[in-house]
């Protein structure tokens, strides 16, 4: 059943859309779910003479309407197919966008998989690569809040705060404690060394769209695409390597290893070939690679659980093994974390893998 105060702002917000679109009877507008994400925004689908548009309620009191239309606007002025922004609302926190459709690029790496089929895959990655480095290109991206040692520090706090205490119920010894804080510190350090760039903070499969699919001149029946990307309102300016991680070890579709790292290099070529990390070595490259998903698998396994106990949507449960799997597969590699890693293995993994319902156990 809907809550009184979602409804409520249902209505305003089909209101609102038909003040903006010029319609004289909001009753003849409907609102159609498209759906809810991991914030507390809601996204529906409008229509009106066959047109089709995307509004958005974003509740003020939680998301910042604002910043979206600022990175959108940079976006768009480098190249990237950022949604339009045709209304909005601060105030209320109501948006009116241009629809890119439901094609995610997550359903469709799926199915290739499924099917043995790499092809496709190499080919949307790439395109996702090039689309990233031309975000990371973006303009005035220094008017962006900084990804500070402090904004590093509270998000992986949230693997402490959700993961370790509220889902696993862990007592923690101050020597645990202080072993927890010294990791955090080593991956805080190496992030912040790291060249800065535009970072969209959540760049993966399920916040790419696959717009256009046309035949290639050739007629090799290769198609080609163009990426839609949303979801960055909570960009920021910080490390480079951030986004690639976030893409390439995505919590939701795990490719094999060498996959990944060929698709590192080729992100590497293309960047330095538009005058970014000038003279970065890829053994340097793939160290800031992997910290830094270390970092973002610890903040992602927190906010995992957060969904699940305080805003109950359980199905965030299934991607905990994955994100676990990426992060002992790497950390196992740097002899710095090793002291943590075993604590991982012996302290963690078997509570968890009695907390997690049986078919999602780690």
């Amino acid at each position: 059943m809907t809550p009184p105060e979602k409804t409520s702002r249902e209505t305003r917000l089909q209101h609102w859309v038909a003040a903006e679109l010029q319609a004289d009877d909001p009753a003849g507008l409907p609102l159609v779910m498209v759906s809810g994400d991991a914030s507390f925004r809601r996204y529906f689908r409008a229509v009106q003479n066959q047109k089709t548009f995307i509004a958005v309620d974003a509740p003020p009191e939680h998301e910042d309407s604002a910043a979206f239309v600022k990175v959108c606007g940079m976006f768009r002025d480098a190249g990237v197919h950022a949604p339009e922004v045709y209304a909005v609302d601060c105030e209320q926190g109501f948006m009116l966008l241009e629809d890119l459709g439901d094609a995610m690029v997550l359903p469709e790496m799926l199915a290739c998989q499924a099917g043995r089929d790499i092809n496709k895959p190499d080919r949307i990655y790439r395109i996702a690569i090039d689309t990233l480095v031309r975000i990371q290109l973006c303009g005035n991206q220094e008017i962006l809040g900084a990804y500070s040692r402090t904004e590093l520090r509270r998000e992986m706090d949230l693997f402490t705060e959700w993961f370790l205490l509220a889902f696993l119920e862990l007592d923690l010894s101050a020597a645990e404690k202080d072993l927890i804080d010294q990791t955090m510190t080593v991956l805080e350090d190496a992030a912040l060394a790291q060249p800065t760039v535009l970072v969209h903070r959540d760049y993966h499969s399920r916040n790419l769209m696959l717009l256009e699919q046309t035949p290639t001149a050739e007629g090799d029946n290769a198609d080609v695409f163009e990426l839609g990307v949303i979801d960055f309102q909570d960009a920021v300016h910080g490390p480079y390597s951030y986004d690639l991680v976030s893409l390439l070890r995505d919590c939701y579709i795990r490719w094999q290893p060498e996959q990944v790292a060929s698709w590192g290099r080729y992100y590497l070529t293309a960047a330095q070939s538009q005058g970014l990390l000038s003279g970065l070595a890829e053994a340097a490259f793939f160290r800031d690679f992997d910290l830094m998903g270390l970092q973002r698998h610890l903040k992602v396994m927190g906010i995992f659980c957060r969904l699940y106990l305080r805003d109950n949507k359980s199905q965030y449960l299934a991607d905990i093994p994955l994100v676990s799997k990426y992060f002992l597969e790497v950390s196992s590699r740097y002899p710095e974390l090793g002291n943590f890693v075993e604590w991982f293995q012996r302290r963690v993994i078997p509570t968890a893998q009695e907390k997690l319902p049986k078919q999602q156990a780690l």
